[in-house]
């Protein structure tokens, strides 16, 4: 595998957002159509992809206490910066949010859900008093495949596909990451570190802050009063649900992402963090780990659909045994048997929507992650005869991504009927 592939994905899929990507992705829509309106904006009506609207819905809006996937709209319409990308909320300050909350409470914002072939779509048209623009976002959570202002089409072309691996760029192996991490030059890679840097600080404010649900609080707690110990484990879960605390919880600071997830990059990046400093690895060392679980964590999740029924954090976590593996033992087989482990143990946790349970999901997936590690280091491993895990590990990944692209889309339905129905309940 030629290692400029392996430099391209990464720089691809692991990239700086702020706030929860889906409500990102609807703001930065209506950003773009804002900016080319021209005009103060008067009412905001469209559709979302159910899978959009389900990670949208609930989770808190950096800076805003609230949530609501009409306010990403009118946020981004008044105050994003299309020109940000993933970090279209960075200069919303609280009038801003005062304004959208006025916009939603007087009734100038539509958005429905819409059953669409892609899993990750929005379709805003923006009013203003003399005209409106109209932007459809697609295949990307900042990628504009139509933008319209009245009659003239600007831009109008084909969505790159939101399902399996990108055909731009080529599929690759768990092997091919591990051999990438181990011979690539130092100075390829050192941008990785800025995922380090970035999530953690994000731990640290989730550390100083009370946020969402306060899981990785509520464990430092535990290991005060006694009730758990200060170990290696302990502060990995700690790390990681500390930042994703305060990701979910509306802090206004960036996380970097992998596969266009903040919790995922979470996940990925803090336990290869965490057993670094443990181990007082060097920066070269934590940048190769580092590399390893990211690709590792994107090999596996260009394999399926960018939003399904499963909480891709798990996926992301057989990332984060990857590279502790490596940083443990620079031992191949290690890391197979670690990856095999975790499809043999947390397989199937669903995705019911992007909001502060998500903190949880980190702290099961990372919990998990580390136990498979231990084992793989003594040679434990789950075997062909146990479940759907093969003797291969690439055909054990297949095995469980076939269960998302499959029958797990009639779990994702029910999981966005379930949610809609309580949503209509509450109104």
């Amino acid at each position: 595998m030629d290692a400029q592939v392996l430099i391209q994905w990464l720089k691809r899929e692991v990239s700086p957002a702020l706030g929860c990507t889906e409500p990102v992705a609807i703001a930065f829509a209506a950003a773009v159509a804002a900016q080319h309106l021209g005009e103060p904006v008067v009412g905001i009506t469209g559709t979302v992809s159910e899978n959009l609207y389900k990670n949208a819905m609930g989770v808190t809006i950096p800076g805003t206490g609230s949530s609501g996937v009409a306010l990403a709209a009118a946020i981004g319409s008044i105050a994003g910066d299309p020109n940000a990308g993933l970090e279209v909320f960075r200069n919303v300050m609280l009038q801003h949010v005062a304004q959208a909350n006025l916009m939603v409470s007087d009734g100038q914002i539509t958005i429905e859900q819409k059953a669409t072939h892609e899993f990750l779509h929005v379709d805003l048209t923006l009013k203003g008093e003399n005209r409106q623009c109209r932007v459809i976002v697609n295949g990307g959570h900042t990628n504009v495949t139509y933008l319209a202002v009245d009659d003239h089409v600007r831009i109008d072309r084909p969505a790159r596909s939101t399902g399996r691996a990108d055909d731009a760029l080529p599929a690759f192996t768990l092997r091919d990451a591990f051999e990438f991490a181990g011979s690539v030059d130092f100075d390829d890679i050192a941008f990785i570190l800025e995922a380090a840097k970035m999530n953690s600080a994000l731990s640290a404010e989730g550390r100083r802050v009370r946020y969402g649900l306060n899981v990785g609080g509520t464990l430092r707690d535990a290991i005060s009063q006694g009730l758990m110990q200060n170990d290696l484990l302990n502060r990995i879960v700690i790390d990681a649900t500390s930042a994703s605390d305060a990701r979910m919880g509306g802090a206004t600071l960036p996380a970097m992402t992998n596969f266009g997830s903040g919790n995922q990059g979470i996940t990925a990046t803090m336990p290869v963090v965490t057993v670094a400093e443990h181990l007082q690895a060097d920066d070269e060392t934590l940048a190769r780990a580092l590399a390893l679980s990211h690709l590792v964590a994107i090999s596996i999740h260009a394999r399926y659909t960018r939003l399904s029924a499963l909480c891709a954090v798990t996926t992301a976590a057989m990332g984060a045994a990857a590279g502790m593996s490596w940083l443990f033992s620079k031992d191949f087989g290690v890391l197979e048997c670690a990856v095999s482990n975790m499809v043999g143990d947390i397989s199937g946790i669903i995705c019911d929507g992007a909001s502060n349970t998500c903190a949880m999901k980190v702290s099961t997936s990372v919990n998990s992650a580390f136990r498979s590690v231990l084992l793989a280091g003594q040679n434990i491993r789950a075997s062909s005869a146990d479940g759907i895990v093969c003797e291969d590990v690439e055909d054990t990944i297949d095995n469980l991504c076939s269960l998302v692209t499959q029958p797990m889309k009639h779990t994702d339905q029910a999981i966005i009927r379930i949610m809609s129905d309580k949503s209509l309940r509450v109104s």
